[in-house]
Order: C-alpha cells, then structure tokens, then sequence
C-alpha cells in the first residue's frame, strides 16, 4: 500500500490565491464561476495526481456550473480540496459526490454571504468611511480601501483552510438546520443596518407650500410630514426603491437613473428645492 497523498501547504496557498484574484475569470451568464473554480483547483490537481490523463479526468469534473456569494464561497473551494485529496488516497469520493456537494452548498453559502458580506459588512464600512469623508476629507475613501481589503483577504483565506479541513462535514453543517438559523440570524442583523445606514445617510424633503395673495407661506408640506411622520419621505423612497429591486428585478443602475428623472421633475414643478442637501 502506497504513502498516503498530502496537498503542501505551498500549494493550498497558492490555490487559495487563484480563487481570490480569478474568482470571476472569464465571467459569463452561462458560466458564472466556473473558470475561477477551474484556477483554483488546478495547482491541487497538478500536485497529487502524477500523469496528465488523471489530471485531465480530475479537472473534468470542475467544468460544471457554479456560482456563489465569492467571499464566503471561498469556503466551498476548500471543502473541495479536501474532498480531491480524499479521492486520491482512494476514498469512496467521485465526481458525484463532489458535484452535489457544490451544488447543495451553492444556494446557502450565497445566502449567508450575500447578507453578511453585502448586507451588513460592507455597508458597515461604507458608514464609517462616509462619516470619516465630512468635509470633503478623503480619509474615509482611503479607510474603506485598506480595511475592506484586509478583512477580504484574510477573511477568504480563513474560510478556505477552514473549509480544506472541516471537508464533507460542512455540508450536514450549512445545509441544515443550524445553517439555516445562521442564515436567519444574518439576515435580520442585515436588514437593521440597512435601516441604520439609512436612516443616517438618506435625507429627502420635499421645499413644496402654498402661498396665499400676500405671498405668505400658509401652508409647507414638509412641515407636515414632520408633524405627523419625520422621514416619511425618505422612507417611502427607501421602500421604492427597495421594491424595483427586488420585486421587479431592475438594476441598481437604472434604479439610479430612474432617482435623477423624479428629482428633475420634481425641481421643475418645485416639489424640491435644488438648494437643499437630499
């Protein structure tokens, strides 16, 4: 019986770079990550089998479709190292067993990341470095660049070496019922700062009043929203915007672009004032 295979923390390391500069190599509708996850396995496959006949039939079973949350799904490429060096000591691992295994963990992983990552890390920091920016200072440019960064990095790399040696185990772990508190957990902590970075940073008044002959103001709508509901405005637009995206499925561009149009009507009819600060 012949030595048992051992992937070198030299090539662990330089699959895990792989993944995070080329997670979206080639990147297409029809691929998604594919090609990404192709790099990434290739330095593992290369390693633990000899001739180019196994690595041709290895790297075969990473052309299927993927994609996920890129951050957090570093974790997958790690269960998969595992699972590739399993198979090469002869384990009863095969393409299968390491498809499915990809498959099952795309969706959750992408869940817990994509409210993690997306919705509660990055506003985070984007809360921060605004408040940093007061004044024009670029301070908090520079702190979002250098923070987000290091925590992408070594965040990523954690989860991969994680992954490397949890292997199957995180399947049965994200996929049931603990995972799916996890996800539960994250998503409500994501949509409190939403709120909370939201509610600091968006502003919409409307400047809209009537006058009477005089010319005296009788009547300022924003004084009545604030008397009955303060931010409603911004709360609606909020929601609105919320909505196009989610339930219509529109694009945060167009979304944009959509926000200038109303705020050029609305500065020509004079329900906004082009002087205020929105």
């Amino acid at each position: 019986m012949g030595s048992q295979k051992k992937i070198t923390q030299k090539t662990l390391v330089k699959s895990f770079h792989h993944w995070y500069y080329g997670h979206l190599t080639c990147f297409s509708q029809e691929h998604m990550q594919t090609f990404g996850y192709l790099t990434s396995m290739l330095p593992i496959v290369e390693e633990i089998y000899p001739t180019k006949e196994e690595q041709k039939a290895a790297m075969q079973t990473y052309t299927a479709f993927f994609n996920t949350e890129p951050q957090l799904g570093t974790l997958i490429v790690g269960v998969t190292a595992g699972l590739e060096e399993a198979r090469a000591n002869g384990e009863a691992v095969d393409d299968e067993t390491i498809n499915g295994m990809r498959a099952g963990l795309m969706g959750p992983i992408a869940g817990i990341g994509d409210s993690l990552v997306v919705g509660t890390l990055i506003p985070i920091l984007l809360g921060i470095a605004l408040g940093l920016s007061n004044g024009g200072s670029p301070i908090g440019a520079i702190f979002y660049i250098i923070v987000w960064n290091l925590l992408a990095y070594f965040g990523m790399r954690f989860a991969y070496f994680k992954g490397y040696e949890l292997g199957d185990k995180a399947v049965e772990f994200l996929v049931g019922p603990k995972g799916q508190a996890i996800r539960k957990a994250i998503a409500i902590v994501g949509g409190m700062v939403i709120g909370g970075v939201a509610a600091t940073w968006v502003s919409v008044k409307t400047s809209f009043q009537m006058t009477n002959s005089s010319g005296k103001a009788f009547l300022k709508l924003q004084d009545q929203f604030d008397a009955v509901y303060p931010g409603l405005l911004t709360a609606l637009f909020i929601v609105f915007c919320w909505w196009l995206m989610a339930k219509k499925n529109i694009s945060p561009i167009k979304v944009m672009l959509l926000l200038v149009a109303i705020a050029f009507v609305g500065v020509v009819l004079g329900f906004f004032n082009p002087g205020l600060s929105y």
